[in-house]
């Protein structure tokens, strides 16, 4: 029993609903750009931890050449999909079109699963940031800050893309400001070797290889959730590529080159911990620098909060558009055009996680990431077999070898970030990945349940 809506094979023309919808006011590329580098990065903050368990020297080689693994590749993957599928979901519509239901249920399954962990991480963070200048905002008290955040930013989010652009650009530049300001202040102070150690000292190079590697895809990952979008932007098929031209070497700046600077200008690399970023400016640049880099951090998550509910509730709206979530979930805004329910819902799930760690939110998310990462850079290959037809007005380059490249070079990636991965992440992080087998024959089976009911005679 099929219990899909639309042909599993769909093209650029085939994701409109039949009911035509409240109009949406498209995003321009300038602000498509900042929602992409706000949902991709944002900040540097979140590496720190990198700097002590990998060392300092490998810490910096990785966000020189995890991007040649991870996030280009996977790029050039999204850019050639979003030119010849331009279509609401993305990612999900194109494993969907190109492996059919089953595995299109599992990369929108996943990716809606993954952003519970990254909603609610970032509405405990952008609250953790909040008592360093509030320390009383504990309990109860930092809930309420987390779940304030989540509905003003789900509400910024049912005003459409346009108000989502606005303030992720506006939030992106007053993060950048102070990032400026530390590496310029910071190299005037170089005196030290910032690749030295290449590792700590009597640790196991597999633990330190792979622990820094999973944080550095965790880092550079996202780059194609953004297709989900594809529709509420102007001109998708020249828009998106060049985002991505302009994002990625951003995106590896913004890693590299402060953490880079601040090595060099303090040497002390045993220090670093989460938030570390904050007391490297202090040091550097004096009080003012850290307080305007700890508001920086704040407005980080802040922004990341924004950018992912706009990428992530596209994925319930579209999966219920196709018939595998309730039909509510793709109901659109009368006014604002945007699938409304979809987001209040989505928040609700980021509000209820909000009670718990950044560290227990995020163990997981990885898996479900590579899962989806994985089924995407596949979709390339299968949709260039099944359909050479389609335009694609950006090729990955290199032919066959650069579709090769895309291709393993990510799996390889995968194979050891999943490996090398922590105990309880072993543990723990196929359950939610598992999970979606599971929802998708409940759901055949209760859309069988129904049709069957319809069908018996009164």
């Amino acid at each position: 029993m099929c219990i899909q809506t639309r042909p599993a094979n769909i093209s650029a023309n085939t994701s409109k609903p039949s009911a035509t919808p409240a109009p949406t006011r498209k995003a321009a590329l300038l602000p498509f750009v900042f929602v992409m580098y706000a949902y991709a990065t944002g900040g540097p903050f979140g590496l720190e931890d990198q700097v002590t368990t990998s060392g300092p020297g490998l810490t910096l080689l990785y966000h020189l050449f995890i991007p040649f693994f991870w996030c280009i590749p996977v790029s050039l993957v999204a850019a050639e999909l979003t030119t010849a599928m331009p279509v609401e979901g993305g990612c999900y519509r194109w494993v969907r079109g190109a492996f059919g239901d089953f595995w299109g249920f599992q990369a929108g399954w996943w990716n809606w699963s993954a952003s519970f962990l990254l909603g609610g991480a970032y509405g405990v963070l952008i609250a953790d940031y909040l008592t360093f200048f509030f320390p009383g905002l504990v309990d109860w008290k930092h809930y309420a800050i987390a779940v304030t955040m989540i509905a003003v930013i789900g509400y910024i989010n049912v005003r459409g893309i346009h108000m989502v652009g606005a303030v992720a650009t506006t939030l992106e530049i007053l993060i950048l400001l102070p990032i400026v300001a530390l590496c310029v202040i910071a190299a005037t102070k170089w005196h030290s070797n910032p690749f030295s150690p290449l590792v700590p000292p009597h640790v196991p190079p597999f633990q330190v290889f792979g622990v820094g590697l999973a944080l550095g895809l965790w880092l550079y990952s996202g780059y194609e959730q953004v297709s989900s979008v594809a529709e509420e932007v102007e001109n998708p098929q020249r828009s998106y590529p060049i985002a991505l031209a302009v994002v990625i070497p951003l995106s590896i700046a913004t890693y590299f080159l402060p953490t880079m600077f601040s090595l060099a200008a303090l040497g002390n690399w045993q220090k670093w911990h989460t938030g570390y970023f904050s007391d490297a400016a202090q040091l550097v640049g004096g009080p003012w620098l850290g307080v305007a880099m700890t508001i920086a951090a704040m407005i980080t998550n802040l922004s990341l909060l924004n950018a992912t509910v706009l990428t992530c509730t596209r994925m319930p709206f579209t999966m219920a558009e196709d018939g595998y979530l309730p039909p509510a979930l793709a109901a659109r805004h009368p006014r604002y055009g945007t699938p409304w329910i979809a987001i209040i819902v989505s928040s609700i799930i980021y509000a209820l996680l909000a009670q718990k760690t950044m560290v227990q939110l995020l163990t997981v998310y990885m898996w479900l990431r590579i899962g989806v990462t994985i089924l995407t850079v596949l979709s390339s290959w299968q949709l260039r077999r099944m359909r050479p037809e389609l335009p694609r007005p950006f090729r990955i380059p290199w032919g066959r070898a650069g579709l090769l490249y895309v291709i393993a070079a990510p799996l390889l990636m995968s194979a050891v970030a999943l490996v090398a991965s922590d105990p309880f992440a072993r543990k723990w992080g196929p359950v939610p990945v598992l999970l979606g087998p599971v929802m998708y024959f409940v759901i055949r089976k209760l859309q069988a349940g129904k049709i069957g009911a319809v069908q018996q005679p009164t």
